[in-house]
């Protein structure tokens, strides 16, 4: 299997399946001396863990990271190397007899007939390879790329529509997504969203949502025209994430609304010369290159296909049939993809900020 890793100069490769022992990454790139142990990585994970909620998968996993290289204490406490930083996450608690029916039978909506029919092999236990387990590890790789950028840049996330149910832009508020169990984006929200969410879960099925992300503290500069575009890399990025279906960058896809007068973001000198911008529809996105303001974007997360609904569906032999899910899931994957969504930005930035320095300095 090819395609494990991304990234340029800051470059994450991933490893491990589902039900095997064990995931991991190595983070490629990371400039020396900068401080970091597994206290640095542990909050993000545990952001991501599965079994913190009732509306979460009730898998039982520590997530506990363990940095096995790439790191040293030199008498002033652990600071990065300049070699790879590999990370490991033992799997605590597969149980994969749950999915013994779906071992010749394919998933409706999952990748079991694209990996077989690519592959030939493809391992059943919880997804193996394609399973949004292996995002554990792109928490952990985001957290180390956090610490590359600093504390000047600040990525958070948030889920802002749950089904149907949307909160309005301006009441949008990033400060209350981890005071609450659905990450949403605003705690006005919250009773009404369990509820509906629990109505879901209960029946057995699942639904999809929209996480709004939103990035500050950015200089203008970073990102390169044509073939290394900030917001081309940073959708890829979000369209790599299990279960996305969709990015918007800016205004998006409500910018095929806007005339040229309300799209343009015009431009006026502030109290100290600099520029300031009057609107933000490009999402902080210009020619490819960041101008200094917000970076916004959406993400659309579909429902999983892991419902207790049965589905038609074929056998590897060659036969019609029905398969349900059985097992832990979740009745919307978005909520857990928070987090993710925000360590992928963290990658694509620490790329973006360490090829920025090397072209211009």
């Amino acid at each position: 299997m090819s395609h494990n890793s991304f990234g340029h100069l800051f470059r994450v490769t991933t490893w491990g399946e589902s039900h095997g022992p064990a995931i991991g990454c190595v983070v490629d790139g990371c400039p020396p001396l900068i401080p970091l142990t597994e206290a640095d990585l542990q909050p993000w994970l545990d952001r991501r863990k599965p079994g913190g909620s009732r509306f979460v998968t009730q898998r039982q996993e520590s997530d506990t990271a363990r940095i096995l290289s790439g790191v040293f204490d030199d008498g002033n406490g652990p600071v990065t190397t300049g070699a790879s930083i590999a990370i490991q996450i033992e799997n605590e608690d597969a149980r994969s007899k749950d999915y013994g029916e779906i071992a010749r039978a394919f998933r409706p909506g999952h990748a079991d007939f694209t990996y077989q029919a690519k592959y030939g092999v493809r391992d059943h236990r919880g997804g193996g390879r394609s399973s949004a387990r292996e995002t554990a590890m792109r928490v952990a790789a985001g957290a180390v790329a956090r610490k590359v950028l600093g504390e000047a840049v600040r990525i958070r996330a948030g889920v802002v529509q749950l089904g149907p149910h949307r909160i309005a832009p301006d009441a949008v508020d990033f400060d209350a997504v981890y005071d609450n169990a659905l990450f949403a984006a605003s705690a006005a929200v919250v009773p009404a969203w369990e509820a509906y969410l629990d109505g879901v879960r209960k029946a057995g099925s699942s639904i999809g949502a929209v996480v709004a992300l939103e990035i500050t503290g950015l200089p203008a500069g970073w990102g390169a025209p044509l073939y290394g575009k900030l917001d081309a890399e940073l959708a890829a990025a979000m369209m790599s994430i299990n279960a996305v279906k969709g990015v918007e960058i800016g205004a998006g896809f409500g910018a095929a609304e806007l005339t040229g007068e309300e799209n343009a973001d015009a431009m006026r000198l502030g109290e100290d010369g600099r520029p300031v911008f009057l609107s933000n529809h490009a999402g902080g996105v210009l020619g490819g290159i960041s101008t200094g303001q917000p970076l916004t974007a959406r993400v659309a997360f579909k429902p999983t296909s892991s419902i207790l609904t049965p589905g038609q569906t074929i056998t590897r032999d060659g036969t019609e049939t029905e398969v349900r899910t059985k097992g832990r899931h979740d009745p919307c994957v978005a909520l857990r993809g928070v987090p993710v969504v925000e360590a992928m930005a963290a990658c694509v930035l620490a790329d973006a900020m360490l090829r920025h320095r090397a072209q211009v300095g």
